[in-house]
C-alpha cells in the first residue's frame, strides 16, 4: 500500500471498440500473470487487487473486487510468466462514480512508484462506464508486441472519493516462457568440451574422440 497521491491527471481519448460476450474467449492473457508476484499500490486490503485478474465469466461477479485507499488512485505492476504480446484491455468497474475514467500503461518498467507515473506514458486512455465489461480499448501493436511486464496506473474517477475495480481483462498472445529462456541461456553459457579441445592434450584427445 502506498500513500503517495498524484495531481489527478488527466488522460488523452482513444478509440475503444464495443465487444460482445462471444468475444470473451479472446482475454486470456489473465491466466499468464505471474499473480504472486502483482503488487497494487493504494489498494484499501492488502491483497485485494490482484483478485480482479478473473476468468471472463466472472467478470461482473461483484464478490470479489479493489477499492483504493485514501485517495482515486491505484496503480497495478504485472509481471509475467513468459514474454506476451498484449493487444487489448478490458475493465469493469463499479455502477456509480467509482468508476475509473482514464488509465495509463506503461510496458516493461517493473516495480512503480507514483512518484514514477509522472513519466509519459506508453498508451493512455479515457474510459466510459463499463459495469458488464463490454468496451475493449484497444493497444497500439506497435508499441506492446514483446513485453514482460505492464503496469497499469488509474489516476482519476468519475468522482467518487475512492475507485473500485471489479475486473481487467487482458487480450494478447502467449510468446515464450521466461523459464525456458533462462534454459537456454544456461545452456549456451556452459563450457563445450570442443570450445577447448585445442587445450586438451593428445593423448587425452585420443581417448575422448
Amino acid at each position: 500500500m502506498s500513500h503517495r497521491h498524484g495531481d489527478g491527471q488527466g488522460c488523452s481519448a482513444e478509440q475503444s471498440d464495443i465487444v460482445t460476450f462471444k468475444d470473451g474467449i479472446r482475454y486470456t492473457m489473465n491466466s499468464h500473470i505471474d499473480l504472486p508476484k502483482v503488487t497494487v499500490l493504494n489498494e484499501a486490503i492488502d491483497g485485494s487487487g490482484v483478485k480482479v485478474f478473473k476468468e471472463w465469466e466472472k467478470r461482473i461477479d461483484r464478490t470479489d473486487f479493489v477499492e483504493s485507499d485514501v485517495d482515486e488512485e491505484l496503480l497495478f505492476n504485472i509481471p509475467f510468466t513468459g514474454r506476451v504480446k498484449i493487444t487489448g484491455i478490458v475493465v469493469v468497474g463499479g455502477l456509480d462514480d467509482s468508476h475509473p475514467s482514464c488509465m495509463k500503461l506503461f510496458k516493461d518498467r517493473p516495480s512503480m512508484s507514483f512518484d514514477d507515473v509522472k513519466m509519459k506514458a506508453d498508451q493512455e486512455f479515457s474510459l466510459k462506464q463499463d459495469p458488464d465489461g463490454r468496451v475493449d480499448y484497444a493497444l497500439k501493436a506497435a508499441v506492446f508486441p514483446s513485453l514482460t511486464h505492464l503496469t497499469i496506473f488509474f489516476p482519476a474517477n468519475f468522482g467518487s472519493d475512492h475507485t473500485r475495480i471489479y475486473y481487467i481483462g487482458l487480450r494478447g498472445e502467449y510468446l515464450s516462457d521466461a523459464r525456458q529462456k533462462v534454459a537456454i541461456t544456461a545452456y549456451e553459457a556452459r563450457p563445450q568440451l570442443k570450445d577447448h579441445k585445442g587445450e586438451i592434450p593428445d593423448s587425452v584427445q585420443k581417448h575422448v574422440f
